[in-house]
């Protein structure tokens, strides 16, 4: 499948997925009128104003979200997620609880509305899932033609993820408090996005001696095919020679990587529980895993990483939409996704420039925002940055 056929049977799915999902919507809409028509009407906070326009959702008085904005956002979205294989959630999560002001407007109705509260928090949920699982299929389709995806490893990972997100809140439901570990779990994000910075260091990067050298292998392709000496990066790309259940052998640019399987499944499991228990994707904690634990080079972890995330979206975006009957505001969704394909688009095409380890400094820059936010809301009980 060429280039252009593969865009376009993109789109189609995208636009099929959402007709379908569109198609539901109006019995669904139903439980969104009755919450407002049950809301109290007024002026003040946590109020319906009947004679407000109307914004988010339909509802009266709610934030309009700038559509022009929404979609600048998105490309920034897209881009950062596509070219480190995480943070897409959070940073969708931002624009639409911070930017657009969603995020305070739900809480208003926290008392008042306790229904209405969860349809908008939903609907920002998922409204991050859909920027992310975009995003997610074109990275995926992207480094897997670019010869930049371990595709069982992906795998493994999403079997170990889907596992642990259907598994996990259906044993620990009402169980467990969360903020009792918010805090302790903003610290860990410190310490990972720590150890991270370390193997960028030249004593940390002598240890991942494999991961070295087929990054400053890629690297030097990259810079020959820049000066006009032709090489396919993708013949050179990821090729597995080796499939067992016991242990799996690939090489990317000459150098020889393997794993076993199990282990992985293993570790989508327990990062699928850690998201599950937080509300979160995910992506910022399989990059570390792929890169620490399997070894691999940052090239190899962004296409890896979406397709995990691609099967974890997908298993989400159902639930939230048809299980649970989630209501998105379709005009800000289809602005933000076209923005997340022009970011998608944009990110594993300038990944390849940037070497190996500014991608892993980038990645613990925005640990270090990540684990900031849950150590001062678990310990302090507001975000010190956005979302708030």
């Amino acid at each position: 499948m060429d280039k252009k056929k593969l865009i376009i049977f993109s789109l189609f799915l995208v636009v099929l997925v959402g007709a379908g999902l569109l198609l539901t919507q109006p019995a669904f809409a139903d439980k969104l009128a009755e919450a407002i028509a049950k809301t109290p009407t007024g002026t003040e906070a946590g109020m319906i104003n009947q004679e407000a326009p109307k914004g988010f959702l339909g509802i009266p008085g709610a934030p309009s979200p700038n559509l022009i904005l929404g979609f600048l956002w998105a490309i920034w979205v897209g881009w950062i997620f596509s070219t480190v294989g995480a943070f897409g959630g959070i940073m969708a999560g931002v624009g639409h609880m911070t930017i657009f002001g969603l995020g305070d407007y739900a809480r208003t109705f926290k008392k008042t509305s306790p229904v209405l509260n969860k349809l908008i928090t939903d609907s920002i949920r998922v409204s991050n899932q859909w920027l992310v699982g975009l995003s997610a299929a074109i990275s995926t389709t992207n480094y897997y033609r670019m010869g930049r995806l371990v595709a069982p490893l992906g795998i493994a990972l999403a079997l170990g993820g889907v596992t642990g997100s259907l598994l996990i809140p259906w044993l620990t439901a009402g169980k467990i408090k969360l903020s009792s570990y918010m805090g302790y779990f903003g610290l860990c994000v410190f310490v990972i996005g720590g150890f991270l910075f370390y193997e960028t260091t030249p004593r940390g990067q002598s240890k991942k001696k494999q991961a070295k050298a087929a990054a400053q292998a890629f690297e030097k392709s990259v810079k020959e095919k820049k000066e006009g000496k032709a090489q396919d990066e993708a013949a050179m790309g990821v090729k597995v020679t080796s499939f067992s259940l016991a242990r799996i052998k690939f090489t990317f640019f000459g150098v020889e990587f393997s794993f076993n399987p199990l282990w992985p499944i293993v570790g989508g499991l327990f990062i699928a529980a850690l998201a599950s228990f937080l509300g979160i994707g995910g992506g910022f904690l399989y990059v570390p895993f792929i890169t620490s634990v399997v070894g691999l080079p940052m090239y190899l972890v962004a296409g890896t990483s979406a397709l995990t995330v691609l099967v974890g979206m997908i298993v989400s975006i159902f639930g939230f939409m048809v299980l649970k009957g989630a209501v998105v505001h379709w005009s800000l969704i289809g602005a933000e996704l076209v923005g997340i394909f022009v970011g998608s688009m944009i990110g594993p095409r300038t990944s390849k420039y940037i070497p190996d380890i500014w991608l892993k400094r980038l990645f613990v820059v925005l640990a270090i925002y990540v684990g900031l936010r849950y150590f001062s809301k678990g310990f302090f009980g507001h975000s010190w940055v956005p979302p708030y």
